[in-house]
């Protein structure tokens, strides 16, 4: 077989894993990520089997775009604005700051590299991972303020990491310059930030005038790209164009898109980032038998390696909660404007053990140019730092509850869902009274006034012991309905008693509701 027909075998294959490792994995409680990063450890020492080899630019321009902006889609750029100074102390203070301290360190424990690698080597390890932080905050019931300072971090902290990756790269092939440093700092801030204002904008603008849900969803699944590689080719930061275009996106997606393309869009993303996701993990551990075979050429003993990684992955823990209690302490007692961002001692052990790494680590470690002393066993500890943190992550739910962290105040924002929707109907209402028409019919006009006014009622039950809350009820009922009426219309269909394009009408409306009952459900399953 030629290498396309390889190429095609390799990713259904990836596609078939990914799926039954993580179905298999939800049903008896386990973690995903890590179940999959073993599977792929496995395979690689299959014998046979080709070695898999990790190409940074295929990670970087093909994986990394998406990713992002399949997370940055569903962040609130109303919370990302209000939690900003947590965000930006955490993706760009703490990335510098990992960057210095963990660059002398791994120039300490690490024989024979020098300085400028052993920062090139912290700042690949510095960025968390917005897949795995998302993976775990979706599953705890964490407050809303965590889990946005969180999210925020793992989306914007790869810009800065992969900038001090590129500083000190530079530093190794050649002269070390601060104010060049400084200036490629400021051109891929500015460039990144302006191609992902453009890109977001643009396409959004663009966006408004397609009718047709199919071209919507073309343009939408080439959006990162035009946002990261313009950028790149430039020498901007192309995952900052990506996070702010993604962010502009998701805010306009109720003005510029039709509810068929929102709901289209939104499954067509779940879909990309969930194969996605999961192939990166598969990846990392198919990675294991190549860079397992670097390191036993690198002359360090089992028992050298051993200590190297465990002291690593210490280091970077301590490094990550020695800043973020600095940064308490400031909010605590420096300027009167940071005060009311003070955290508590639980919020801040949290944010301390939520440092989980992933792609960007992996990819970027491999950016290291030929010739960096120790690259391969680099290579491994940066392996070994993401597995470790992805380890780090199991414990994290045993953690929280130890926490007692206040969960979300669901009773709060089921009232506050309910008065939202009584403005929205009484809207509609109002715009009904200013679109009627004398020769309207009145029985539609009253049943229109009927609909609004039925749907705005509150169902604010939250429930009791053993008893569901009065959503849960209706959403658990309607949807039985909704199966029911889909079966009585499939029947219909077979026994020939409607035309096709009728049948489908009906099919389409009627999953149109089971889209948003379903929806409804699972953000309440969430908020619970």
């Amino acid at each position: 077989m030629n290498d396309s027909v390889m190429t095609i075998i390799w990713i259904v294959s990836f596609v078939l894993v990914a799926v039954t490792v993580t179905g298999l994995s939800r049903r008896v409680g386990w973690s995903a990520p890590i179940a999959l990063v073993a599977v792929g450890a496995l395979v690689s020492f299959v014998p046979g089997l080709p070695r898999i080899e990790v190409r940074p630019e295929l990670v970087l321009y093909g994986l990394l775009p998406p990713l992002l902006f399949a997370a940055a889609i569903r962040t609130s750029l109303v919370d990302v604005r209000a939690r900003r100074d947590s965000i930006l102390a955490l993706s760009v203070g703490l990335v510098l700051f990992t960057v210095v301290v963990v660059g002398f360190f791994t120039w300490l424990i690490v024989p024979a590299i020098t300085l400028a690698t052993g920062f090139a080597f912290a700042a690949v390890v510095a960025p968390t991972d917005a897949v795995a932080v998302t993976s775990i905050s979706g599953r705890l019931n964490l407050p809303r303020r965590l889990v946005t300072i969180l999210e925020g971090e793992s989306l914007f902290n790869d810009a800065a990491a992969l900038v001090a990756l590129s500083a000190a790269i530079t530093a190794i092939v050649g002269t070390f310059n601060p104010w060049a440093v400084a200036g490629d700092f400021v051109l891929a801030v500015v460039v990144g930030v302006g191609f992902g204002l453009a890109a977001g904008y643009g396409l959004s603008a663009i966006r408004k005038q397609l009718k047709a849900p199919v071209l919507d969803t073309s343009l939408s699944l080439v959006t990162p790209f035009v946002a990261f590689i313009p950028t790149q080719l430039l020498h901007g930061s192309g995952v900052l164009a990506v996070v702010i275009a993604g962010l502009i996106v998701g805010v306009n997606a109720p003005v510029v898109q039709s509810a068929q393309a929102r709901i289209a869009d939104s499954v067509n993303w779940r879909t990309i980032r969930f194969l996605l996701e999961n192939s990166v993990f598969l990846f990392i551990g198919l990675n294991l038998k190549g860079i397992l075979g670097g390191v036993a050429n690198s002359g360090f003993s089992v028992v050298e390696t051993i200590l190297i990684s465990v002291g690593m992955l210490l280091f970077l823990v301590a490094a990550r909660f020695a800043w973020i209690v600095s940064v308490r302490t400031f909010y605590r007692f420096g300027p009167k404007h940071f005060r009311g961002r003070d955290m508590s001692w639980n919020t801040t052990v949290a944010i301390g053990f939520s440092g989980m790494r992933g792609v960007v680590t992996l990819a970027a470690v491999f950016l290291l140019p030929d010739g960096t002393p120790q690259k391969p066993f680099l290579q491994f500890l940066a392996f070994a730092v993401v597995i470790g943190t992805l380890l780090q992550g199991l414990a994290l739910p045993l953690i929280i509850r130890r926490l007692k962290l206040p969960p979300p105040n669901t009773d709060q924002e089921l009232v506050e869902a309910q008065m939202l929707m009584a403005e929205a109907r009484a809207a509609g209402v109002v715009q009904l009274d200013s679109e009627r028409k004398e020769s309207d019919d009145a029985a539609v006009i009253d049943r229109l006034r009927n609909d609004a006014a039925r749907l705005g009622e509150p169902l604010l039950s939250p429930g009791t012991d053993g008893v569901e809350p009065a959503q849960a009820v209706f959403g658990r009922l309607r949807l039985a309905m909704i199966d029911a009426e889909r079966a009585a219309v499939l029947v219909a269909r077979r026994e020939g008693r409607y035309q096709e394009p009728a049948v489908r009408a009906i099919l389409a409306s009627i999953d149109a509701e089971e889209v948003a009952v379903r929806a409804i459900r699972h953000n309440n399953r969430n908020d619970s």
